[in-house]
């Protein structure tokens, strides 16, 4: 099992010897390998490691996407390898958020709208308000563009924005500088550390973009489907 510093995290993050396997026999593939992580509310963690080395798989069982083959996941003190699909699905729509490498925007939707989507899928007790949370990542004059118009740095900022609309515990974000210029990866990343830091989101971002890793408070490095610390 290995370790990475375990905390009495109730509001964030929390990864208890959780191992994930595909296949059986001798073509079983061991995803991740009894891994235990915390992560506090208000922290940026980033991941980094090699292609196939489990970090997105990761992000899939800290999200709830996948279940694990055994250990417990917990998101806000809420154990979600103990609870319905229903509600499983009720938690990733209110309390995790998801930033994924293009955005993953709506074509048809402008920028204010991408926002407003998740209010209406469902319930949401507290919301943060569309238009003040796009003037936050620096949006308001793109807010009648819709993604086509969008430069990739923009996208980037409406979906983080949209992950945040719902004010969520968790923050799961897949290489988000992927596509941007040194200076747009930068901003991006500077923008997920505040709004972590602001509102109290434990925030995970994979990432093989090791010039970006100064915006972070900790680095862990992903091997073979374990994490150790990382040093940068």
């Amino acid at each position: 099992m290995t370790s990475t510093t375990p905390t009495t995290t109730r509001h964030g993050l929390h990864l208890a010897d959780v191992t994930l396997t595909y296949g059986d026999g001798e073509s079983t593939v061991t995803a991740l390998d009894a891994v235990s992580l915390d992560v506090e509310p208000g922290e940026l963690l980033a991941v980094v490691g090699p292609s196939g080395s489990g970090k997105s798989s990761l992000l899939a069982v800290a999200g709830g996407l996948i279940p694990p083959t055994s250990g417990r996941v917990s998101v806000g003190g809420t154990d979600l390898t103990s609870v319905s699909s229903r509600r499983l699905a009720e938690l990733r729509r209110t309390h995790i958020g998801f930033v994924f490498q293009s955005g993953n925007l709506v074509p048809a939707l402008t920028a204010i709208d991408q926002l407003r989507l998740p209010l209406h899928l469902g319930r949401v007790d507290d919301p943060r308000d569309p238009v003040a949370l796009l003037e936050e990542v620096g949006m308001t004059h793109r807010a009648d563009r819709r993604p086509d118009k969008l430069s990739g740095g923009e996208r980037q900022r409406i979906g983080i924005a949209r992950a945040l609309v719902t004010r969520p515990r968790l923050l799961l974000v897949d290489e988000p500088t992927a596509a941007l210029d040194r200076h747009r990866s930068q901003e991006i990343v500077a923008l997920l550390a505040r709004e972590a830091h602001d509102h109290g989101v434990a925030t995970v971002m994979v990432t093989h973009d090791h010039d970006v890793l100064h915006h972070c408070d900790r680095v862990l490095q992903m091997t073979d489907g374990t994490l150790t610390s990382a040093s940068v």
